[in-house]
């Protein structure tokens, strides 16, 4: 009797590839500042319909200098970096008290392309904060009193009775304040490299790095 085909995907990783051909980058079309640049590849993504194109991999280090890594949202592009929010007492909070350098990672499959981003990490103004805190659905901004990030709990009953809490505290039109341990902080980078899939692996690759205040450019083999 003949064995059925394997059909575990673990067991198929090494035939797992994908061939790229949606188009290349070439040094001639990239804008010399590489923000403008990561707008435009941005606009790309929105345009093509993508599910939440904004998703980015936020990698931090720990005290011993083990890397961790997780999905954020990228919520502005102002004043020269990268802004996402959180609680600071999360883990990539404590984290980037210790060491506030971060990376970060876009990809976007459908139009092969990614976007890796290197710097130093400062937290926004209160103000900045504010205003996107309340900008927020009302079950968000509960949700940030509600739960405090990546401790352990023991239930998710214990998650949810405070969720009622606080929904019992601020119900009505009452103004929900922005917890003290909540903000923004804005990755402010030093490399910021664009990665077009090519046929056979020869991706292209263009990097761009911050050098005394002025952003040199270059390419990468693949």
């Amino acid at each position: 009797m003949a064995h059925p085909e394997n059909t575990n995907p673990i067991a198929r990783l090494a035939e797992m590839r994908e061939t790229y051909r949606r188009g290349g980058f070439d040094e001639a079309e990239v804008h010399p500042d590489p923000l403008v640049q990561f707008e435009k590849w941005f606009a790309d993504a929105v345009a093509a319909g993508l599910k939440e194109p904004n998703a980015m991999t936020l990698a931090t280090v720990t005290a011993e200098g083990r890397p961790a890594a997780r999905i954020v949202l990228l919520k502005e592009v102002q004043e020269g970096g990268f802004v996402f929010y959180t609680n600071y007492r999360s883990r990539k909070g404590r984290e980037l008290q210790r060491a506030p350098f971060a990376a970060l990672v876009f990809y976007w499959s459908e139009l092969e392309r990614q976007v890796r981003v290197e710097g130093e990490v400062q937290r926004v103004s209160r103000s900045q904060s504010e205003a996107y805190f309340h900008s927020r659905p009302k079950g968000s901004q509960l949700g940030a009193w509600a739960s405090e990030q990546s401790r352990v709990v023991a239930s998710r009953a214990e998650i949810e009775r405070r969720m009622a809490e606080m929904e019992a505290r601020y119900q009505g039109g009452a103004e929900i304040p922005l917890p003290e341990e909540w903000g923004g902080y804005r990755v402010t980078p030093t490399l910021i490299e664009f990665w077009q899939g090519r046929p056979d692996r020869l991706h292209d690759r263009i990097e761009y790095l911050r050098e005394n205040g002025e952003w040199a450019r270059r390419r990468l083999a693949p």
